[in-house]
């Protein structure tokens, strides 16, 4: 475990593999934390390339600097937290691959600073949101399993957060990949980083911002402009998809590649849910090592 300092935050993350090699930063989500990338480290560090794996803010050993400062995490904060994780290790290009929070993480990264992003690999596709319009009813499906971030919208989900945190993310580690078994210590292992003093009051920022129900950070009112109209990302990606993914069912990113280079290859990966990268870590590593071999 390593940690370093940017204007936000002490970051801590794990490195793989050579510190010369071309470096790939892979992003986790909600609810899980480094530990959804072990079985694509390996792979991808005896390739050569230097592997760096973050904890998100809210997450792990990763803490705020200033103890004052609000616990938001809207989507533009964590795009800038990726960019300035580059910054703090001199970075200048990296490749990227996330699902859930940092997949979209990833596609902010790669739409505010293309020529930064070497390519991306995008779990679930083109991740970003617009926070600015009312939000728009889903299919019935789609919105009965949103039931955690109603609940999360709520005084009574906060507290609920707060006291039954283990319970309710082995829930949805359940409900958003069925064919996924896991066992409890393979869940213990991350669960541990929901212990950051931090995580709570981050999720409850995140699913309620999202929502049009708690207030932005004023620094990142242009950037949640921008991310509003949808800008096409510009940097050579391919788009991976769960075939049985519980919460982001596949369906949903058929026309994402518009938003793509032209060519953008999206693969919906069976026998995989939500959590592609624990369930099908070859899939993940194939596809940046594909995009690694045809840029430069």
């Amino acid at each position: 475990m390593a940690s370093v300092r940017t204007p936000t935050l002490e970051i801590g993350y794990e490195e793989h593999g050579p510190a010369t090699g071309p470096a790939v930063v892979l992003l986790h989500g909600f609810p899980d934390d480094v530990r959804t990338w072990d079985e694509a480290t390996r792979p991808l560090a005896a390739q050569g390339c230097r592997v760096l794996v973050p904890y998100l803010r809210g997450y792990g050993p990763t803490r705020f600097l200033d103890p004052a400062a609000p616990r938001m995490a809207q989507q533009a904060a964590i795009g800038q937290d990726l960019l300035d994780f580059m910054d703090a290790l001199g970075l200048e290009r990296v490749s990227l691959a996330g699902y859930d929070w940092g997949g979209r993480a990833a596609c902010i990264a790669a739409i505010l600073a293309p020529p930064r992003v070497r390519a991306l690999v995008t779990i679930g596709g083109y991740n970003v949101q617009n926070t600015l319009a009312p939000p728009r009813p889903a299919a019935a499906e789609d919105e009965r399993a949103y039931w955690y971030q109603w609940y999360f919208n709520t005084e009574r989900g906060r507290l609920g957060l707060e006291t039954n945190r283990r319970d309710i993310c082995r829930l949805l580690w359940r409900e958003w990949s069925p064919g996924w078994r896991f066992d409890d210590a393979t869940f213990e292992r991350t669960a541990v980083a929901f212990d950051n003093p931090d995580f709570v009051p981050v999720v409850i920022h995140s699913y309620r911002h999202r929502h049009g129900n708690a207030p932005s950070d004023p620094r990142f009112d242009a950037i949640e402009r921008r991310l509003a109209e949808r800008p096409r990302i510009a940097v050579p990606s391919v788009i991976l998809h769960g075939r049985d993914d519980g919460v982001d069912r596949p369906h949903k990113s058929e026309r994402h590649p518009a938003l793509f280079p032209d060519g953008t290859e999206r693969r919906v990966v069976p026998d995989a849910g939500h959590f592609l990268p624990r369930e099908q870590p070859g899939a993940v590593v194939e596809a940046l090592l594909s995009l690694l071999a045809r840029t430069r």
